[in-house]
């Protein structure tokens, strides 16, 4: 029977091309779209979850600060972890992570790179995560405190086909590295993704070099700055295990009164943060939402011209129910008509999402691949698929078996007119759908025209910037000599980039400060010509002279002087770390970080020591000849470095790259 079946609906396909093929470009279509945002979909819940201990891992993080500058840090002391597993029967396992901030260039024989994506590690990181060695001992990733593990590719880079075990890499030409391990690459859907790791106790050894107060990573509740991840035994009470920490860190640091810790899940870590709010995990669910819409689009469309066509088909039907057909074998008919037709619609549709993959891929921002051994995917298809088949066939199918005979013969047909007001229903869902997508994607793209329009409190227009290395002691002379190079029009220095800032304190007092508070402030050592550089404007005050007596004044932002409530500020008392100062001046509120998020508290002071980013504001047209004269600075005081730099303009918007793919994505949607 469903050989006659299948012979009656390829006829009936073949018979009326353009039908067929406008039915299968119409379901391709939809597939196609719906099944690459699937993916992408499948792909951001997929962060985190190879690892076979995952649902077991969790990252320690910190609640800091009081008050509207309250925040959540994902990093927290160097301490706590190891002292938590000593302490509380819940902790299995502990290891933790550091951004690498004292390395920059690496060295092996003649080949040189600059490396960004490095941080320092226990060794506990190969054992509690499936980041297998494939060289080396996962007992003892680090037999020196000078250790390296490198990933396959970087391994491949400096080495090529050598054994690299044992081999030395020179980092910043002061330091042998030697490669004691390595690890097949990253996947990229992973949150942990360096390149490079080194021991934890060559971080220890660096930056405590010349400490005589017995700082160290043992007993450091001063840096915030490690990334620690947790083993907990099955079942643990996440809240009474946060207060145990709390409680350890206030033991050891009684002053941290504001600090609280958060337990976050190694597999939301991508898309919530760790109170539970928003981490992206709105803008996964939005494209769920629009894959569900267009695949929708497409069943509505499907159905449409299904509908349009019974009249044609009423004849046929009722011939063939005469004949003895009954209702149940025509809706089977009906329904498998429309089943071959989805599966020559599906076949197209993989096929074109497989070739479309790399360039989707590249667009996204994401390294999608389709592995046709994984299961995932497979019921992915088959659910969007199957779905898609259902809703698109039951209706017509029920349609088209319920004619009667008589009454089509004698051309009554009693359901047409429900048939056309259903259409109609239809196509107005269509244009509501299409029309709440074109509005999302206008919205979307108006936002960023407006971010990338907005006034930021200060001019990054033609201006470049790159780490000054072992240039920070030669400004004056740096300077000086730029000056003198066309197309350089300014020359500026501070600590950090201020177009992202990055770090915080909460490690200051005022006069009418409370018991128990603690404002986060953004911090940026600059030079006296910073703020006249970039064009920021004084709300009060005085901007730095050079004057020795700097070394004691700090500059206030607007928002920190109304969080902290400090009334007329210019003279006032202030204390940054262990510099007791006053207030000379406020600076008009600047955004110093993506635009998500409000304009923070922020601190301007005046150590010229600690300078490490040069600024270079150009004429524009000659930006050329100005890149030109830094490169040749560059190599007087930073020979053998390559020479690396960015303008504001592009690191501004690689803030946005986020919003720029989901723009240019709903676009193409």
């Amino acid at each position: 029977m469903f050989k006659i079946y299948f012979k009656t609906t390829w006829r009936s396909l073949v018979k009326d091309k353009f039908y067929t093929l406008l039915n299968i470009g119409g379901i391709t279509l939809g597939l196609t779209i719906g099944l690459l945002i699937l993916l992408w979909v499948q792909n951001e819940f997929s962060f985190d979850n190879f690892h076979k201990k995952g649902k077991d891992i969790y990252r320690l993080e910190n609640m800091v600060g009081t008050g509207s500058s309250r925040q959540i840090w994902t990093s927290t002391v160097a301490p706590i972890g190891l002292m938590g597993k000593n302490e509380i029967p819940a902790v299995k396992e502990v290891t933790r992570l550091s951004y690498n901030r004292f390395y920059a260039i690496y060295k092996y024989r003649d080949k040189i790179f600059q490396e960004r994506n490095t941080a320092f590690t226990d060794p506990s990181l190969f054992s509690m995560f499936d980041f297998k060695l494939i060289k080396g001992d996962t007992a003892n990733p680090f037999p020196q405190y000078n250790s390296i593990v490198l990933t396959e590719s970087t391994a491949k880079k400096y080495f090529g086909d050598e054994d690299p075990i044992g081999k030395i890499i020179s980092a910043d030409t002061k330091t042998n590295l030697i490669v004691s391990g390595v690890i097949k690459d990253i996947p990229k859907n992973s949150s942990i993704n360096q390149d490079m790791f080194l021991s934890m106790k060559l971080m220890e050894k660096v930056m405590y070099a010349g400490d005589k107060s017995g700082k160290n990573l043992d007993n450091d509740f001063i840096e915030f700055s490690y990334d620690t991840y947790l083993l907990l035994q099955p079942g643990v009470s996440l809240k009474t295990l946060s207060k145990e920490f709390r409680q350890i860190h206030l033991r050891n640091k009684a002053d941290d009164v504001d600090v609280e810790y958060l337990l976050q899940p190694l597999s939301k870590m991508h898309l919530y943060r760790a109170d539970g709010s928003d981490g992206g995990i709105s803008t996964v669910r939005m494209f769920i939402l629009i894959a569900l819409v267009i695949l929708l689009i497409a069943c509505i469309n499907y159905v449409n011209l299904s509908t349009a066509r019974s009249m044609l088909r009423a004849k046929e039907v009722s011939v063939r129910k005469i004949i003895g057909a009954s209702r149940l074998q025509l809706f089977l008919q009906f329904i498998i008509e429309t089943t071959l037709l989805f599966i020559i619609a599906a076949t197209l549709a993989i096929i074109i999402v497989y070739l479309l993959l790399p360039v989707f891929s590249m667009v996204s921002g994401q390294q999608l691949v389709i592995n046709f051994t994984d299961y995932h995917i497979w019921l992915l298809m088959l659910i969007t698929i199957v779905s898609t088949l259902i809703i698109s066939s039951i209706y017509p199918a029920l349609l088209l078996s319920s004619f009667k005979p008589l009454k089509v013969l004698n051309g009554k047909l009693s359901s047409k007119i429900n048939g056309a007001l259903f259409r109609k229903i239809l196509v107005v869902g269509q244009f509501v759908f299409s029309i709440v997508l074109i509005a999302g994607t206008i919205i979307i793209t108006n936002q960023l025209n407006y971010i990338r329009s907005k006034q930021l409190g200060y001019d990054k227009d033609h201006v470049f910037t790159f780490n000054s290395v072992n240039m920070s002691t030669h400004f004056d002379a740096v300077k000086n000599d730029l000056m003198k190079q066309p197309g350089v029009v300014d020359v500026s220095w501070a600590d950090n980039n201020i177009v992202d800032i990055g770090s915080q304190t909460g490690n200051n007092t005022w006069d009418g400060k409370e018991n128990g508070e603690t404002l986060m402030l953004n911090t940026l050592a600059v030079e006296k010509g910073f703020i006249p550089f970039f064009k920021m404007q004084m709300a009060a005050g005085n901007n730095f002279t050079g004057a020795v007596a700097d070394s004691n004044h700090f500059i206030l932002n607007e928002t920190a002087v109304k969080v902290a409530r400090i009334k007329d500020p210019i003279g006032k008392r202030f204390k940054l770390w262990d510099t007791e100062g006053t207030i000379i001046g406020v600076v008009k509120d600047f955004y110093f970080a993506s635009m998500r998020q409000k304009i923070q508290p922020a601190i301007l002071y005046y150590q010229p020591k600690t300078y490490g980013q040069i600024y270079i504001k150009t004429t524009g047209k000659d930006a050329q000849k100005a890149i030109a004269a830094a490169k040749r600075e560059w190599k007087e005081y930073n020979q053998p470095f390559p020479f690396s730099y960015a303008f504001l303009d592009d690191t501004f918007n690689r803030l946005y790259q986020s919003e720029d793919r989901t723009d240019t994505l709903f676009n193409i949607f």
